[in-house]
């Protein structure tokens, strides 16, 4: 961001508008202005920057780590590779169980893209073991893994800055349906009653910028009190934590860091537009990294879908990168094809996204290849342009065609075999 305020167009930069598809002047006064920023950690050589924000392509991030009921490195580490093979454009490593330094280093050696956290589940699971609870973090644990995670080379962090101890103090007066259904929220918002005292990573937000500076790290604010359930959507707890990061999202930028906001979980589908706007308005066009939105309560096994709508829905109406919701979302630890399967999911959410906002060649060409591919019924080549060719592959040989050039759903019937032939004629 530093440079880019020079009008210097980094190395970082000219990678990504090449990939993009877009002239590098603009994108570079795009990372100037905080409306987009380049995902890459200064300690991590042997990634390509990612671009996330106004401009640009919709991005997916998808999240796998260990959990205290299942701790198989292994696994996780087939996870990020399966992530990846699918288009998944960042991982981000949740784990809560086993060694999470060596978790981390491994499967960031694994990713080939860049790599996020989220510092204070690790913080949390330190002072578990060392001293019984998680409430027993203080608050140079929290800062001092923040750091470590940013030596390793971590690209981007989930920081729970926006759980604030007036927010907290109401949630405890007035309940919600769901109470806090982040992970990180919870820990903060225990920690904030049990101290009588405001959360560190907002007292400290400063100290965390510092960090965050020095390696160029990009930070991920906020949904720590993102609404878990449709009911809670859009009330106060949550409008309040982003109007919070709003005014951290300035802080940020003052000091040249790279800030993104996260949010906002569980939505009605007729809340989704307003809000990515309010977030937009709110955060002064920062990306936004949207969690879901997931617009139903109901359909647990086929969350990968409700996620996808409700991606699709936030990424038209702004929404920058979409986080990957898995068929087990809600019902337990998700294995390598659930991780397959949400990770195409939001990735037709982006690509359906792109085509609408973005137009242009670069984002329709794919699709105009396959359309021809379709019409000249070149079977070959529809497979290497789809975004899972395996699964269209395994569909199409469950019956063989009689007739090669079709498929075995209309066969001798084939609308466009029979067209041709009429032009033809």
């Amino acid at each position: 961001m530093s440079s880019a305020r020079q009008r210097k167009a980094t190395p970082e930069i000219r990678v990504v508008a090449k990939e993009e598809g877009i002239n590098a002047k603009r994108l570079t006064k795009l990372v100037a202005s905080g409306r987009a920023v380049i995902v890459k950690n200064v300690k991590h050589q042997r990634v390509r920057p990612v671009g996330i924000g106004e401009g640009l392509s919709t991005k997916v991030n998808a999240n796998v780590g260990t959990s205290p009921d299942l701790c198989d490195v292994n696994l996780e580490t087939k996870k990020v590779k399966a992530a990846v093979k699918y288009g998944a454009d960042t991982v981000m490593d949740l784990s809560t169980s086993g060694d999470l330094g060596k978790i981390r280093r491994s499967l960031m050696r694994a990713a080939a893209v860049p790599f996020g956290t989220v510092p204070i589940y690790e913080a949390a699971m330190d002072a578990v073991r060392k001293k019984g609870s998680v409430v027993d973090m203080t608050e140079d644990d929290m800062l001092n893994t923040i750091e470590r995670h940013a030596r390793d080379g971590v690209d981007f962090m989930t920081i729970h800055c926006g759980v604030t101890r007036r927010i907290v103090e109401r949630i405890v007066k007035q309940p919600r349906l769901m109470g806090i259904v982040s992970r990180g929220g919870s820990f903060l918002a225990h920690w904030i009653v049990k101290h009588d005292s405001e959360n560190p990573l907002y007292k400290n937000f400063d100290q965390i910028l510092d960090i965050a500076g020095e390696y160029d790290l990009t930070l991920s604010l906020g949904d720590g009190l993102r609404p878990g359930c449709i009911f809670d959507a859009s009330d106060w707890p949550q409008v309040q934590e982003l109007l919070t990061i709003g005014t951290l999202i300035e802080k940020a930028r003052e000091k040249n860091v790279q800030a993104m906001v996260e949010g906002p979980g569980h939505l009605p589908l007729d809340q989704v537009v307003s809000n990515v706007r309010l977030e937009k308005s709110v955060c002064d066009g920062a990306p936004f990294y949207v969690l879901g939105p997931v617009v139903t309560e109901v359909a647990a096994g086929y969350d990968h879908i409700v996620g996808a709508i409700g991606g699709a829905v936030a990424g038209m109406a702004g929404a920058d990168f979409l986080c990957v919701v898995t068929p087990s979302e809600h019902l337990g630890f998700p294995n390598v094809e659930d991780v397959r399967l949400g990770v195409v999911a939001t990735k037709i959410a982006a690509h359906a996204c792109d085509l609408a906002k973005l137009a242009g060649p670069n984002a329709t060409q794919r699709d105009r290849e396959m359309a021809k591919a379709r019409a000249n019924l070149d079977w070959g080549k529809q497979l290497r342009l789809l975004i899972d060719p395996e699964r269209a592959r395994e569909i199409r040989n469950r019956v063989k065609p009689k007739l090669p050039e079709t498929c075995s759903m209309c066969g001798y019937l084939c609308a466009i075999k029979l067209t041709r032939n009429l032009v033809r004629k």
